[in-house]
């Protein structure tokens, strides 16, 4: 059978939840014999931050700019530009967007007469203080010609505040990688935090107001203080287009009063290795994964896939594919004495621990990435061979 040809489109090449998503959908559907592309703002020196096995455009972003507004008004003015060379290489590719950038830049190309369709997977919805980027990520909703979102949660806000109607299809995780991991990388990742005596819980995602950083320092603190336990908190992650410099200073500036030491007690890994990241799953006793607001929480099934345990926040989009006491521990957003307690739970409770990650193995399995990708042909081989314009 012959496909279509898909370009995916994404704004970095660092190791977020959204480029993820996309590498590993490009590679899913490349298995299933798409001719497949992606595309994507970064330094074509340097690439991903892993491998990929599909063809790759990536497109220097904007020079001299400073502002937030700035970046994304040049990123999406380059993958135009890109995004037009290929339009008229491959007439009939289908451009599906992971993010308002691309979407934006995606809608202006078939917009210039090429009429190619525009798919957009919308991951979540962003909280700016800028009137111009609230409206180009309403616009980056608006304009595609085909919306996906990833949980049931995200297809109602869609509804609801943009009138938008959409389709489900869920991320998906590669149990494999992350079921085999290193039991000697993951000793080596313990002994490198200063956690090879230690209980170590892992944050993923960096220091950032959606990933519930706060909450989640002062909750290490309480379990400290409260019961003996002597943690460490490993942050891996934490590359964004956003400049969270200035929360992630109060964080840090907040530990000395919770009796917490930089470099002891919490840890900033950083950005690491993709080759070890599953190995700093097998590392943690835990994540602790207590976020604000996500689209799916890609980090969770990754987890689940390494057989590590997972404290999460009680937000809807867990609900979909979580039940609180059976595949991980839920607690309330804000409330720093239920995380505490969760994350004690399972440091101390050896048979919640063994159930959590029976049930937690059974929940990664269930979403796969070759799933998404027969999905994801379901909706192209629903696209007319040009847009509507």
């Amino acid at each position: 059978m012959t496909h279509r040809p898909v370009a995916l489109l994404t704004y970095s090449t660092k190791p977020r939840g959204g480029v993820v998503h996309t590498l590993e959908l490009a590679e899913a559907l490349s298995d299933l014999g798409v001719p497949v592309r992606v595309v994507a703002l970064g330094d074509p020196g340097a690439g991903f931050f892993r491998p990929v096995r599909v063809p790759v455009t990536l497109v220097p972003g904007p020079v001299g700019t400073e502002t937030l507004e700035e970046k994304v008004a040049g990123g999406i003015d380059c993958l135009e530009g890109a995004l037009a060379e290929i339009v008229r290489a491959t007439p009939d590719v289908v451009l599906h967007a992971q993010d308002c950038m691309s979407a934006r830049a995606a809608a202006r190309v078939r917009d210039a007469g090429s009429g190619v369709p525009v798919v957009r997977t919308v991951h979540h919805v962003d909280d700016f203080s800028s009137a111009m980027l609230m409206d180009c990520q309403r616009q980056a909703i608006l304009e595609p010609d085909v919306v996906l979102a990833v949980t049931e949660v995200w297809r109602g806000i869609l509804e609801r505040d943009y009138g938008v109607a959409s389709a489900v299809v869920p991320n998906g995780v590669d149990v494999r990688r992350f079921a085999t991991a290193s039991q000697e990388r993951a000793a080596e990742l313990r002994r490198s935090v200063g956690a090879a005596d230690r209980p170590l819980i892992l944050g993923v995602g960096g220091i950032e107001p959606r990933k519930g950083t706060d909450d989640l320092v002062r909750a290490v603190a309480d379990l400290r203080s409260r019961t003996g336990l002597d943690p460490v908190l490993a942050v891996v992650g934490g590359h964004s287009f956003q400049d969270y410099k200035a929360y992630r200073d109060r964080v840090l500036a907040e530990l000395p009063s919770l009796g917490l030491v930089l470099g002891r007690d919490i840890v900033q890994v950083g950005t690491v290795p993709e080759a070890d990241m599953a190995a700093w799953y097998a590392a943690a006793d835990l994540l602790a994964f207590p976020s604000v607001k996500e689209g799916f929480g890609l980090a969770v099934l990754e987890a689940m896939a390494a057989g590590t345990p997972v404290v999460t926040s009680d937000l809807p989009v867990f609900r979909e594919y979580l039940v609180d006491g059976r595949d991980a521990l839920l607690v309330p957003v804000g409330n720093v004495p239920a995380l505490s307690s969760a994350l004690e739970a399972v440091l101390r409770d050896t048979a919640l621990r063994t159930r959590l990650v029976a049930a937690g193995t059974g929940v990664a399995q269930a979403f796969t990435w070759p799933a998404s990708g027969r999905r994801h042909l379901e909706v192209y081989a629903d696209l007319p061979s040009t847009a509507r314009v």
